[in-house]
């Protein structure tokens, strides 16, 4: 019986009897490098891809089996026979035992070795309640600054004490290769987040055509929109919208209309993964080309399933089966091939074989099972965005994803913000609301929206603008600290090793005067850890080159009195080049100082700011609680704990949940009692007192050499 919908990794390896490394190995060598972590999903293309490369290993192993037996002694127990058992144990145990242990190890390692050696990733947490994303670090063993940096190319702006929703818990562990337990406190908050939806139902599916330049790309599409009377109304229109609707018998499919695949990797960079299906365009007299392998790789990338559309097949020269042979080393294997990638031949000029394209993807559509939530606040994610000439001010091509988008909503969308005063579909035409899938343009920003982003729905105009603001403020900090990112890393692998770094430093300024100058006071800078070195000085704007030279160098470039051309900035953003730009020596001179000493490691303190004491314990599904009294200073839900009896202290935890009667809250003062759930301890009795602290980071100031 053949399975519908992806198949989760881990259950594939169990059917297989391999570890969950072996089918993650194969994928990752066959150009799925996204697949990172046992709780992946496969598509059919993926499962097939595994399953025939398994095969090859088990049917070489047997044939070396065979040529070991002839040679050694039939007594002698050959590694092949040992190795099943040794991996059916492990993956056996791999939950609990083992994976304990191997924490534990790492947790107790000389503080010698950690200095010298970075923080050992782990495979698992264990997610009890609400956490940040300095302990999501802390848990899986990295530097915050890492999380930071992959939360930001995933889309999302992040500080290091920003609470990780469940979703985002999960997207970063994969990043990382870890596995994700909730417990059941976690799945009761997941559950919560859930009830904001409701009635589930089949969603159109989304559908991006990708190939390479003259393949008949357009032309498809343009066939395609031909197929449907309300679609030939739009025109131009099509266009501005960015996505279009197509109907076939019952069915809906949606198209997004993408310039180009540099488009499709725009929307994912920002974690806005719109597309279910990708229909890869080859010409059946060309082949597979450049573009064809590009678009494939992203494809595999995103994870989203390929339609081959093989186009031309009514032009001379046309070799439909050399393109099927010349695709299948790419992984995509067709049907008749005993693979499970689609390819339809058609000719978009004369209109063979449209239907049968749109039979394949509705088929596709069915086997993928895709479904959303009808009835909650909607989230939409933006695919265009434009300023319009005819007085409607900014305007946003948005596909809904969750729950119904409706005019009158109040909205946030990344950097703005907005009320829907209207919404428009392909044709034009006015509409109240947008369901799941249905792409709209939608009338209503305060400013001109970034492809990407997404739009969600809140209770009201004054909430909208402040996730907007706070939207800003991160993304400024975020940016800033990406810049920073690898410099940073650089050096405090130097500084572990005991070494003494010099920082490359590029100068530029409007003179040679102001160049001599202020490359004689970055001369005189010495200090102990660290100190800068120019590398290279000149007049003149900053420029794509001095970006170039940063980034080989993994340096900074000052810029004093003089510009920066717009083609280095993005350049600079773009590999993660540091530049500072002023107009005063001194302050140059202090932004190079704050970038030297902002990357050694700061120091720690403790600092008290309550207590309480344990009046009463209750179990609960989540855990023992300690029913307390605040008796000085205040909780907060971040805050560390120190647990003492009979004035010692038995145990140092962290706060899993802090409530007032049944209400989560976020603090409790002086005099009120109040609910707490310590992580990884729940021993405390009647009369313990907890000792309420933080941990303040104060940045180090450089030391200057004598």
């Amino acid at each position: 019986m053949r399975r519908k919908g992806p198949v989760p990794l881990q259950e594939l390896a169990d059917e297989l009897k391999v570890d969950p490394k072996v089918i993650i190995k194969i994928l990752q060598e066959n150009g799925y490098k996204h697949v990172r972590s046992r709780t992946h999903n496969l598509n059919r293309e993926m499962e097939m891809l595994v399953r025939r490369k398994i095969e090859e290993q088990r049917r070489q192993i047997s044939q070396d089996l065979q040529v070991k037996k002839q040679i050694y002694k039939p007594t002698q127990p050959t590694p092949s026979a040992r190795r099943p058992k040794k991996r059916d144990d492990r993956r056996r145990d791999e939950r609990q035992p083992r994976r304990t242990k191997k924490l534990t190890k790492s947790r107790t390692k000389p503080k010698a070795k950690e200095k010298s050696e970075p923080k050992k990733q782990v495979d698992k947490i264990i997610v009890t309640g609400p956490m940040s994303l300095r302990e999501f670090a802390d848990a899986i063993g990295r530097e915050p600054e890492e999380v930071i940096s992959e939360a930001f190319n995933m889309g999302t702006l992040l500080t290091i004490n920003h609470i990780l929703d469940p979703e985002m818990i999960t997207a970063l562990a994969a990043v990382f290769g870890v596995d994700v337990e909730f417990s059941e406190a976690a799945e009761e908050l997941i559950e919560d987040e859930d009830k904001m939806y409701s009635d589930w139902r089949p969603r159109p599916p989304i559908v991006t055509v990708m190939g390479h330049v003259d393949h008949g790309k357009t032309t498809l599409l343009d066939a395609i929109r031909g197929t449907n009377v309300a679609s030939q109304e739009a025109g131009g229109i099509t266009q501005s919208i960015g996505a279009w609707r197509v109907r076939k018998g019952d069915y809906e499919i949606i198209f997004i209309d993408t310039p180009g695949h540099e488009a499709f990797t725009a929307m994912r960079a920002r974690g806005a993964q719109v597309t279910d299906i990708v229909v890869l365009v080859v010409a059946a007299n060309e082949g597979v080309k450049p573009q064809t392998v590009e678009a494939i790789n992203h494809a595999k990338t995103a994870g989203v399933p390929i339609i081959v559309a093989i186009n031309k097949i009514d032009v001379p020269g046309a070799d439909p089966m050399r393109v099927k042979n010349e695709l299948m080393r790419y992984g995509l294997v067709p049907e008749e091939y005993g693979g499970d990638t689609i390819m339809v031949e058609v000719s978009a000029l004369k209109r063979i074989g449209i239907d049968d394209l749109l039979d394949a993807i509705i088929l596709k559509a069915e086997e993928l099972d895709l479904k959303a939530p009808y009835k909650g606040p909607a989230r939409a994610v933006v695919i265009e965005s434009r300023m319009d000439t005819r007085g409607r001010g900014p305007l946003g091509s948005v596909i809904v994803r969750k729950g119904t988008l409706k005019v009158g909503d109040a909205f946030w969308c990344g950097p703005t913000y907005g009320k829907v005063r209207a919404m428009y579909d392909q044709s034009g035409q006015r509409v109240n609301e947008a369901t799941p899938s249905i792409p709209v343009v939608v009338q209503g920003f305060e400013e001109v929206p970034r492809a990407g982003d997404i739009l969600v729905v809140v209770g009201s105009a004054q909430e909208a603008r402040e996730r907007a603001e706070e939207y800003r403020k991160t993304m400024k900090y975020q940016i800033e600290r990406r810049i920073d990112v690898k410099l940073m890393r650089r050096i405090q692998e130097k500084l572990k090793a005991g070494e003494k770094l010099k920082v490359p430093v590029i100068v530029k300024a409007d003179t040679q005067g102001s160049v001599e100058a202020l490359t004689a006071a970055i001369g005189k800078m010495k200090y102990k850890e660290i100190e800068p070195h120019v590398i290279h000085s000149a007049v003149g704007p900053v420029t794509p080159t001095d970006v170039e030279l940063a980034t080989a160098a993994e340096g900074v470039i000052l810029a004093f009195n003089t510009r920066v051309q717009n083609d280095a900035k993005s350049l600079a953003e773009t590999r993660g080049v540091p530049i500072r730009s002023h107009k005063v020596i001194y302050h140059l001179l202090e932004e190079l100082e704050n970038i030297l000493a902002s990357n050694l490691e700061p120091e720690v303190e403790e600092v008290k700011i309550g207590e309480a004491e344990v009046k009463a314990t209750f179990s609960t599904k989540a855990g023992t609680v300690a029913g307390c009294f605040v008796r000085s200073g205040k909780i907060t839900r971040d805050a560390l704990v120190k647990v003492v009896r009979d004035g010692e202290v038995i145990a140092q935890s962290r706060i899993a949940s802090l409530k007032r009667y049944k209400d989560d809250v976020r603090e409790v003062q002086e005099g009120y009692e109040c609910g707490v759930r310590l992580e990884n301890f729940n021993k405390f009795k009647p009369g313990d007192i907890f000792e309420i602290y933080t941990r303040v980071e104060r940045a180090r100031s450089l030391t200057k050499e004598e």
